[in-house]
């Protein structure tokens, strides 16, 4: 395609207005002299409004805008996995290496290494001659050694396979295919290709999710359960625990790829992050965790705009190794310093602000982003999918604002964090009244096949149990434990029982920092098993308080943290009906 060239006629921060008749619409331009790297968002004639993801001083009236031919697009290929990149994929690596600590304007770094060598081994099963389509198998690379990288036909690639390159060794941008097709032309197929960001990948047809992503965390499997190609939301205050939680998610969850993006967070919170996954152990391969996630680092600092791109960078990589395949799970940490880059550019266009100054189309934006999760049957004919995890940053934890509201109701689970669970040191810092889950249903008919009938029945006892103690809680308030009946303080017992030793979870121990769906449904028995001797022993006329006063009651709150999930038959023959038995023994006599 032919290149335009113009002119900067305006800069309104990172919103440049330029003179460039024949632009298409979402078209990437480099501005200026030192090429920054921008995208067409608006045309008014021959003029062009253009947002630009780098600083943009030193820019004025007359510089040099010139087109690239084609969308803010990604590299898909082998050499993702592992890697660094920026909110417009430059790996960060390469980025220290030529320009420091601090990222120098314009610079122009493939994503995608070329130099490195891959081995390929090719489809031997796919003969010349035949017609390929989307999805079709060439052959495969390691990417790592937890990941094998299947290298397909792209999407809108149809025709004859004229040429197959044998096994051997290729960088990616060595031709390993040719394809001949309906109107004559030869296409050369790469080990890599460009997909523009903001267009969903095409599949064949789109599923309903039927597994649960398994995170190993109590509260979230066994009582607000996702579903593997499923919508999920953290919203949750400053100090509530968001970061945590979605690092605990991406390490245990039974998901193959992992992407993390870090969107307009403060960066001692990434630089925390980008330090401590390359030292995590994937508990499923023990292995790097590395190999099989990727990092987007877009801190608070840098340009505004390019928080946007970030999130459409990651999703985009996320529906790239969902068409490989794979389950992905991408965190997208936070969607509300995305929304306020939309805010922000949606000012300087002069557009109408509506709630809270967020434009118009805040709503539309965020649905259409969550609407690429899903499990899919891909071009290839597999089943696969992208689970979306966004965290929203509330002002003052303030669940009503625009952001947390329009999410709520495109989710279908949202974990919600309490600030006063934080401030008491209860982590996971979720709170139950809160939060929700549309996939219970679906995720019933999981743990009854795999491992409990009963799930769904002590789910709904223990959510019943917690909810009524809320309410007795604040009777105590206002007219103190004096007003209540034994078989009520019962209750309260029974709650406290569920609150710390199912629904506390230390992300530093190393016993409880993982749980097995079989140990949570053991613990939820047990809890609720000791509950229900109780009530029976407040029947028969046992008083309340020798109840309580039961060490039991201690021992079976710290016991998640003395038996892992390797150790479910010590767990299983866990002795709590003796203490029971002596004390129904002793009140006999």
């Amino acid at each position: 395609m032919t290149e335009i060239t113009g002119e900067i006629i305006a800069v309104n921060g990172p919103i440049v207005t330029v003179e460039l008749p024949g632009v298409r619409n979402g078209e990437q331009v480099r501005v200026g002299q030192l090429n920054l790297m921008g995208e067409v968002i608006r045309l008014d004639g021959k003029q062009a409004t253009v947002q630009v993801y780098e600083s943009t001083e030193s820019l004025r009236p007359s510089d040099v805008v010139h087109t690239l031919g084609h969308p803010l697009s990604v590299e898909l290929g082998p050499g993702l996995l592992g890697k660094i990149f920026d909110g417009v994929q430059r790996p960060l690596d390469k980025i220290f290496a030529e320009s420091g600590d601090y990222i120098a304007r314009g610079l122009n770094i493939e994503p995608l290494a070329r130099e490195t060598i891959w081995r390929f081994t090719s489809n031997n099963r796919l003969p010349l001659g035949k017609q390929v389509s989307p999805g079709t198998l060439l052959g495969k690379v390691e990417e790592t050694p937890s990941i094998s990288h299947p290298i397909l036909v792209p999407p809108h690639c149809h025709g004859e396979l004229i040429e197959l390159a044998h096994a051997g060794e290729y960088t990616i941008e060595q031709t390993i295919a040719k394809v001949k097709q309906e109107n004559g032309k030869i296409q050369s197929l790469q080990m890599f290709h460009r997909w523009p960001v903001r267009t969903p990948r095409p599949y064949q047809n789109r599923d309903h999710a039927v597994s649960p992503l398994l995170t190993g965390q109590r509260i979230l499997d066994t009582f607000f359960p996702l579903l593997k190609g499923g919508k999920g939301a953290v919203p949750g205050p400053f100090g509530a625990g968001k970061t945590m939680l979605q690092q605990q998610i991406a390490r245990w969850a039974n998901a193959e790829i992992v992407i993390y993006v870090g969107c307009g967070e403060r960066g001692n919170e990434l630089v925390d992050i980008l330090e401590s996954f390359p030292k995590l152990i994937d508990p499923h391969t023990g292995r790097s965790l590395m190999e099989r996630t990727l990092l987007i680092a877009n801190t608070s600092n840098m340009p505004v705009v390019a928080r946007e791109a970030s999130i459409y960078v990651g999703v985009t990589i996320a529906e790239y190794y969902r068409d490989l395949g794979y389950d992905v799970v991408m965190v997208a940490d936070s969607t509300s310093r995305w929304a306020e880059a939309l805010r922000e550019v949606g000012g300087r266009l002069g557009q109408m602000p509506v709630e809270e100054g967020y434009p118009a189309y805040l709503a539309s934006r965020l649905a259409a982003f969550y609407e690429r999760a899903g499990r899919v049957t891909t071009l290839g004919g597999k089943k696969a999918s992208v689970t979306l995890i966004g965290a929203v940053s509330p002002p003052g934890g303030d669940f009503s604002e625009p952001v947390t509201s329009h999410t709520k109701e495109i989710v279908q689970t949202f974990w919600a964090l309490s600030k006063e669970l934080a401030d008491a040191r209860h982590y996971p810092s979720i709170d139950w009244n809160d939060s929700f889950s549309d996939y219970v249903n679906t995720a019933k008919q999981w743990w009854a096949e795999n491992i409990d009938t009963h799930w769904l029945e002590y789910r709904n006892e223990a959510l019943k149990l917690l909810a009524h103690a809320d309410e007795l809680a604040r009777i105590v308030n206002l007219v103190g434990p004096e007003a209540l009946s034994s078989a009520q303080r019962w209750v309260l017992e029974g709650a406290a029982l569920i609150r710390e030793g199912i629904l506390q979870q230390s992300a530093v121990d190393e016993i409880d920092c993982y749980c097995s769906p079989e140990k949570q449904m053991l613990l939820l028995s047990l809890m609720l098993n000791i509950y229900h001797q109780g009530v029976s022993l407040l029947e028969a006329g046992v008083p309340v308080q020798q109840l309580s006063d039961l060490p039991l009651l201690a021992t079976a709150r710290r016991i998640k943290s003395q038996f892992s999930s390797a150790e479910i038959d010590q767990l299983r023959d866990f002795d709590y009906q003796s203490a029971f038995d002596k004390i129904r023994v002793e009140y006999a006599n």
